[in-house]
């Protein structure tokens, strides 16, 4: 008799239980992740009773809300659960079959297409620039060599001037690519509204300086606002837009495949 009696109010639970609003219970593990390491102690107990506090209060609303709602809106609320539910179902199962099967491989003609399609989308609202530049201590000793080099610029003075670049501030060398306006001056702090027109002019060499440094500039192109963005500019977003077609394509096709194979293996039929 012992025995079955034992049995059966042997604890279903291993787990420590912190507080209970009537039948549901908040454990230990619950909280576990709750607290940072090295947090204080005054800090740690705040912390868990308002987490505690919180828990509590919203498990009575919606014990209030259950008791006390219309039975239509109470149905509402459980019809938006199960349909969201189903959506994140839905959306994450779809994603891993794209995820699986998507070429994100983007042809140049492809992107020409698109391009080409587009093209007015694409008028820049901000100046590009393609430009290189140094930031140097005016007292460096080799300031001269360093500025014929930077001006000239042939495959032994990139060389060079790479090799030596722990001696500049800041730098960049690869004036191949297109940079916002907005983006060069903030990497070269004198530049402001009265000198920004000359860095606006292709082909243009600038020497500025501050109370310690020097900055040397080299403008090889421009673009100005509502000139048409380069394609290698966009590139990215084109790759994007070509990438979103197939995913939605994708998409439409996986569905249709799936519905197509559950008919087919009796999984689903309607009945007239």
């Amino acid at each position: 008799m012992c025995v079955l009696s034992c049995d059966f109010f042997k604890k279903t639970e291993d787990r420590t239980p912190i507080a209970r609003v009537n039948e549901t219970y908040l454990y230990e593990e619950d909280i576990k992740d709750l607290v940072a390491e090295g947090t204080s102690v005054e800090d740690s107990t705040l912390l868990v009773n308002n987490y505690i506090t919180r828990w509590a209060t919203q498990l009575l609303l919606v014990e209030g809300a259950e008791r006390n709602l219309p039975e239509n809106t109470q149905n509402n609320f459980n019809k938006l659960v199960s349909q969201y539910k189903k959506d994140l179902f839905t959306k994450a199962y779809l994603d891993a079959l794209v995820k699986k099967n998507i070429d994100t491989t983007v042809s140049q003609s492809e992107a020409d297409t698109v391009y080409s399609k587009n093209k007015e989308t694409f008028k820049l609202n901000e100046e590009l620039v393609k430009f290189r530049y140094i930031n140097i201590p005016q007292n460096a000793i080799n300031l001269d060599d360093i500025e014929k080099r930077f001006k000239r610029f042939d495959a032994n003075d990139k060389r060079y001037l790479d090799s030596i670049s722990v001696q500049f501030k800041s730098y960049s060398l690869n004036d191949s690519v297109w940079v916002k306006t907005s983006q060069v001056i903030e990497k070269v702090p004198v530049l402001n509204a009265e000198n920004k027109k000359e860095l606006l002019k292709k082909s243009n060499f600038l020497q500025l300086k501050d109370s310690l440094h020097l900055y040397l500039m080299q403008i090889n192109d421009v673009l100005l606002q509502n000139d048409y963005a380069p394609l290698e500019y966009v590139k990215p977003t084109i790759n994007q837009i070509i990438i979103n077609k197939r995913k939605l394509e994708l998409i439409k096709q996986l569905e249709k495949d799936i519905t197509k194979d559950a008919i087919k293996n009796n999984q689903f039929e309607i009945f007239n």
